[in-house]
């Protein structure tokens, strides 16, 4: 008898057609995600027009999930680069840069916050690490401790710092504006903070919209049960929380945490680099696989497939793997 679970599939360069969405939902995908992070207002106006096509040849829409950027920090766009350890790298104040050694950061609060940091930087998922050698209000200078190829909108934060202002960009705004007309259209928020952060979101977004909260701050999952009385649905989101909170006190918060999911009444969900293994493998580890398996046993009602699924090499075969215990 197979196990009562749901997948959520990322898509993106990898799976941007609707032939790839069709082969997702027949191996076992039931909704869709969008990192609009990483799309301007027009290309998820493309998206979203793809998707309505695709949402004809089916006798009911499948849920198509917004990840809102939300709280949190991402840098600006420029050209991919390489990071090598030693190196010296700068972070300005900007919505781009066409210099390889200054990477652009939109956000006046990220610097505000190096003050009270512990000097170092994490970012995209803590691949990369940076050590602050110096800073001000709209510059950072900084020294390579983990290098590795960085790219726009990747995630950037300071290691284990909560200061950070808590609320919807504008272009959050516009995007709910603009789908909230769309009856399968659901809203993941990023790195919320606290009961009253995901209470002020929900008085935003009103009583009847669907709301889901990713678990990747250390407050939030605090008050994961009271938080949760303003959302529809939670998401404990691994690589965002690895970089909050290091990668050891990541697995030891996610351990704890999925001992007591009986507490929920909402579906709460498994999100960050499930799969990670098959963004360039064709095949997912043995760990991989017990994990999953496991999670679901534990009580997870279902996983989100992000790069796997989104940019990796074989974003269907992840699909698969992913439904392996339907």
């Amino acid at each position: 008898m197979g196990m009562n679970y749901n997948i959520i599939a990322t898509l993106g360069p990898a799976s941007k057609n609707i032939k790839i969405w069709q082969q997702m939902f027949s191996f076992g995908v039931n909704a869709f995600r969008l990192n609009t992070s990483h799309l301007s207002l027009q290309d998820l106006n493309d998206w979203i027009n793809r998707y309505l096509d695709f949402t004809q040849s089916m006798p009911e829409s499948p849920v198509l999930v917004l990840d809102l950027q939300g709280s949190k920090w991402r840098l600006g766009e420029f050209s991919p680069v390489l990071l090598s350890e030693g190196q010296t790298v700068s972070l300005v104040l900007a919505d781009s840069s066409q210099q390889a050694d200054f990477l652009p950061v939109p956000h006046k609060d990220f610097f505000s916050a190096a003050a009270i940091s512990n000097g170092e930087l994490v970012l995209n998922d803590a691949k990369t690490r940076l050590k602050i050698e110096s800073y001000s209000e709209t510059l950072i200078k900084t020294r390579v401790i983990k290098g590795g190829i960085l790219s726009s909108h990747k995630g950037i934060t300071f290691s284990q710092c909560d200061a950070r202002k808590e609320d919807l960009s504008e272009k959050d705004r516009e995007i709910f504006e603009t789908t909230r007309h769309l009856p399968f259209i659901h809203y993941a928020v990023s790195y919320v903070k606290d009961t009253i952060e995901m209470q002020r979101y929900r008085s935003i977004f009103g009583p009847d919209v669907y709301l889901i909260s990713k678990l990747e701050r250390q407050p939030a999952i605090n008050e994961a049960v009271e938080l949760a009385k303003y959302a529809n649905e939670l998401w404990v989101c691994r690589g965002d929380m690895g970089a909050e909170l290091g990668i050891a006190e990541m697995a030891r918060t996610v351990h704890d945490f999925s001992l007591n999911l009986s507490r929920f009444t909402i579906p709460v969900y498994l999100a960050g680099q499930v799969l990670e293994h098959m963004v360039d493998h064709a095949s997912p580890t043995r760990s991989e696989m017990c994990f999953i398996y496991d999670s679901i046993l534990n009580g997870y009602q279902g996983i989100v497939l992000s790069d796997e699924a989104a940019i990796g090499s074989y974003p269907l075969e992840s699909c698969q793997a992913a439904a392996m215990f339907k």
